[in-house]
């Protein structure tokens, strides 16, 4: 039986990821995949297109990437304050969370989103500690902050 030719318009389990050229089985493919919007006939002007919208990503990740060195070099050696209330044994009455960090740096005017700060756990006691922040899985810098009681 010949097989059938499509691309992947989005990721499908067992089967690929969306962008690749993919054989499946005449039926699958015209029967569940190109009619729920996950596949497209692998057709010459498809290839193209496609090729075409690789670059066009490709070119966008290479302009994020920049950006994203650009940014982590910025941050080096930077350190923020952040003041809270404390009780006894230098614990906090609440915490130091993701926000409140990326509040602090928005104040020296460095604007970063909270979902890269990377805390395992608030702070919930005075202290200095080391706070990564990850841009993607190559880079990261980390950012030092000081909590202190008043």
């Amino acid at each position: 039986m010949a097989m059938l030719e499509i691309i992947l318009r989005k990721d499908v389990e067992n089967l690929g990821h969306a962008g690749e050229l993919v054989t499946v089985r005449p039926g699958y493919g015209r029967n569940y995949l190109i009619p729920r919007g996950l596949a497209l006939a692998a057709t010459r002007g498809n290839i193209a297109q496609l090729a075409h919208q690789k670059r066009i990503i490709a070119a966008e990740q290479a302009r994020v990437h920049a950006e994203h060195a650009k940014m982590a070099e910025a941050l080096k050696g930077v350190s923020v304050a952040i003041a809270r209330k404390k009780g006894g044994d230098g614990k906090l009455f609440g915490s130091v969370s993701t926000k409140d960090i990326a509040e602090a740096l928005a104040m020296q005017n460095i604007n970063i989103d909270r979902k890269l700060i990377r805390l395992e756990d608030p702070f919930k006691a005075v202290g200095s500690y080391e706070v990564p922040i990850r841009f993607t899985a190559d880079i990261s810098v980390d950012i030092r902050v000081n909590v202190v009681g008043v």
